[in-house]
């Protein structure tokens, strides 16, 4: 009897994996806060190279901050293996990338992660798998969900799915749509369930995730499609921040019409691009070229923001508060 109970949650964790566009809520998890009400994470992104590229001495500093800090846990902004995602749950890629580089007692807290493009054009289901949580149990992953902390919501939105391009374009790259298709039914379900989500939300800080850019004056620069779709639900929603990688940088843009913050943190490993383009310097508060992370600090009333490169130099700081009143 028992082991037919177990059976059956086994086999509902993996249609929800499987088979997201026939939820009707996003899966939402929960994470305890510090005694004080308090949270501490780091956000890093574009990381999974085998250690190469400066992914190991990224590490190394996330390993040192997430000491000092105390974090609670560790957002991954996606493509989490390159250059091809996982070619499935066996992959040794999964172990060389993730397990044996980020080895510090620090982070060995739940990684909360989202699928970037890469990850697409491998397995994407791999990363989905509740195997790989078997193999190292910080690892989370699926395609949209939640994290609730009480002192502030996170929420998770796959954002590969909603650029033109991969569909149109794809060049020489074959991309994993399975559970993905029809595109616009999926679309439509992850936008719902996002502001349904929002609005229902009491949280004190509101902070949206997801691989692709809205804002960014990087190599890839704006998604025109996240702009369209997903920024508006967003602002509507009051909320405050919208972390994200692709763009192999470390940034923080403003925005001049709401208190929406863009933060970018896709310096994992390879960066270095050198295109930055032009942006309003009214909004554009900081923007580095090469490679670290991001740490934040949480409290009812206050944010604190921190970006780091590999030597654990703090390349910039910022923050903001909210009166209790108005978050009651």
């Amino acid at each position: 009897m028992a082991s037919m109970k177990i059976l059956n949650i086994f086999i509902s964790f993996l249609l929800l994996l499987l088979f997201p566009a026939a939820m009707a809520e996003l899966h939402r998890l929960e994470h305890p806060v510090n005694t004080d009400g308090s949270i501490s994470f780091l956000v890093v992104g574009d990381w999974g190279r085998r250690g190469t590229f400066n992914q190991s001495q990224v590490a190394q500093q996330m390993g040192i901050i997430g000491e000092k800090l105390s974090i609670d846990f560790v957002v991954s902004t996606g493509d989490n293996f390159y250059d091809d995602g996982l070619t499935g749950v066996d992959d040794p890629a999964f172990e060389e990338s993730f397990t044996n580089v980020y080895t510090a007692p620090s982070l060995q807290k739940n990684w909360y992660n989202v699928l970037g493009n890469h990850d697409y054009r491998g397995d994407a289901l791999a990363q989905l798998s509740p195997i790989l949580k078997q193999k190292d149990n910080r690892w989370i992953c699926m395609r949209s969900y939640i994290v609730n902390t009480d002192v502030a919501e996170f929420f998770f939105v796959d954002t590969t799915p909603f650029q033109d391009m991969y569909f149109t374009t794809p060049k020489d790259h074959t991309y994993d749509w399975r559970n993905v298709m029809p595109r616009e039914d999926y679309l439509s379900l992850v936008l719902k369930d996002l502001d349904s989500a929002l609005r229902e939300s009491s949280a004190k800080w509101k902070i949206v995730v997801g691989h692709h850019t809205i804002k960014s004056a990087g190599h890839h620069g704006s998604s025109e499609e996240l702009g369209v779709h997903l920024l508006p639900i967003l602002q509507t929603n009051n909320v405050d921040f919208y972390l994200n990688g692709h763009d192999h940088c470390l940034e923080h843009i403003s925005s001049s019409d709401s208190p929406l913050q863009f933060l970018t943190s896709g310096g994992g490993s390879k960066s270095w691009r050198g295109d930055m383009k032009w942006w309003n310097p009214n909004e554009m508060k900081f923007y580095y070229d090469g490679q670290g992370f991001m740490a934040m600090q949480i409290t009812q009333t206050q944010v604190w923001i921190q970006f780091f490169d590999i030597f654990g130099n703090i390349l910039h700081k910022w923050s903001a508060s909210k009166n209790l009143d108005s978050i009651m």
